[in-house]
């Protein structure tokens, strides 16, 4: 049976504020990339989270951000080489001594949000968060946008990567994901999501935002855990999916 990954965005609850339904999308996905604090997520929620997906058999990954918890990890940031190597390590360890307490490990590195979008083709950024993380450890797999340069800088260094589309996100004609701040950058509708993640798995092609058919080879699909409705999502792709008979399995062991 064919398969693909399915993550999402989790562990991003802070004290009273909550964000996401962990435990369900727990259920439904194959490997959860966990908050380390810098965006969202306090110690004790994150090692709840980490419980869960240790239950569960999901596989878990460091969600490493810029230090922007005001802005939940979505402004872009100028950072001096010297400390974003740092705090990328700073995040994988922090969330490594979490996992193992939670009884799991962390097997990969996903990048959140404006670091995500950044490092996808600034290579001053994107070598710092790769040396970042084969400094902290060299086994972990790099997640990162399906065609980016990126794939290639990193593989270059020696560090292992997979690719991911998004399944709740528009794209540009170039493969590249439609800006948050744009019309039609975020697709709601559980049927229309699903729908295109059978295409993409079946044929590697996605419809980009102006109607273009965009070629992805993609390992991992996205459903993003603060997105409205994200549960619904998340069951439309993984029910569409297996019905194709496309089973459901991350790409590392948990």
């Amino acid at each position: 049976m064919r398969s693909i990954d399915l993550n999402s965005d989790l562990g991003e609850s802070y004290g009273a504020w909550t964000m996401g339904e962990d435990e369900t999308m727990l259920g439904l996905v194959s490997s959860a990339n966990v908050a380390c604090g810098f965006h969202a997520g306090d110690p004790a929620g994150i090692l709840r989270t980490l419980r869960a997906a240790a239950a569960r058999g999901v596989a878990v990954g460091a969600h490493v951000s810029y230090p922007d918890r005001g802005g939940f990890g979505r402004r872009n940031m100028d950072v001096a080489s010297e400390d974003l190597r740092a705090d990328v390590i700073y995040q994988i360890g922090a969330l490594k001594s979490l996992a193992a307490v939670a009884g799991t490990r962390v097997t990969y590195v996903k990048p959140h949000g404006a670091l995500y979008n950044t490092i996808v083709a600034d290579p001053r950024q994107g070598r710092d968060v790769v040396e970042a993380i084969l400094a902290a450890d060299p086994s972990l797999v790099l997640m990162c946008l399906a065609n980016a340069p990126l794939v290639a800088l990193a593989e270059d260094a020696g560090l292992a990567t997979v690719s991911e589309a998004f399944a709740d996100r528009a794209y540009t004609p170039a493969g590249t994901l439609v800006s948050r701040r744009e019309a039609g950058a975020v697709i709601h509708d559980p049927t229309v999501v699903a729908a295109r993640m059978a295409r993409l798995a079946a044929t590697g092609e996605i419809e980009a935002i102006d109607g273009s058919t965009v070629r992805l080879q993609a390992d991992s699909i996205c459903v993003h855990g603060d997105s409205p409705g994200a549960v619904a999502i998340a069951r439309a792709v993984r029910e569409r999916l297996e019905a194709d008979g496309i089973a459901i399995r991350s790409f590392v062991a948990a």
